[in-house]
């Protein structure tokens, strides 16, 4: 699995750490909080790490992701609408978004429905590039539709739990 960076995918980290699984964590916070477990095999793609969010980004990141393939990446996001698809505000991360979804079999997004009303500068995908969205039960009732009418599943989950 290949688990992007930011506040969503930590709780994604923290959610599967017990599990058995490989993963290529895109940020600092969610390979120290895998470190520690004992059934996941644990790989960094190396590069430079934007400050903030310590997330791991540039060629050699890039690179890495290219070289390998996934079975998932759980990718976040800055903005996810029917029109404009899934977009980032930080033009580096949206390359390494688009070669994590480029290398992996299902795409799943992890985002809150804040996200739906917004869109980013960056371009990373269409629609039609997404399997399965992961988001809070306040998700706009248009944008679920339209998600579901592209072939893309929607998983709510109660809007206590954190999907930021």
């Amino acid at each position: 699995m290949l688990l992007d960076g930011g506040t969503t995918a930590l709780e994604v980290a923290r959610a599967v750490r017990e599990r058995r699984l490989t993963i290529l964590p895109l940020a600092l916070q969610a390979a120290q909080e895998l470190a520690g477990a004992p059934r996941v095999r644990l790989v960094l793609p190396g590069g430079e790490v934007r400050h903030g969010e310590m997330n791991f980004v540039g060629p050699l990141t890039e690179t890495s992701i290219k070289a390998l393939r996934f079975d998932t990446a759980v990718i976040g996001c800055c903005g996810l609408s029917a029109e404009h698809g899934l977009t980032a505000h930080d033009l580096p991360e949206v390359a390494i978004k688009q070669a994590a979804i480029a290398s992996a079999r299902r795409v799943v997004v992890a985002c809150d429905s804040g996200k739906f009303t917004r869109t980013a500068f960056g371009a990373v995908c269409g629609l039609d590039r997404l399997d399965v969205v992961v988001t809070d039960e306040n998700i706009p009732r248009d944008q679920h539709d339209a998600l579901t009418a592209a072939g893309v599943a929607v998983r709510t989950v109660p809007a206590s739990v954190p999907v930021t």
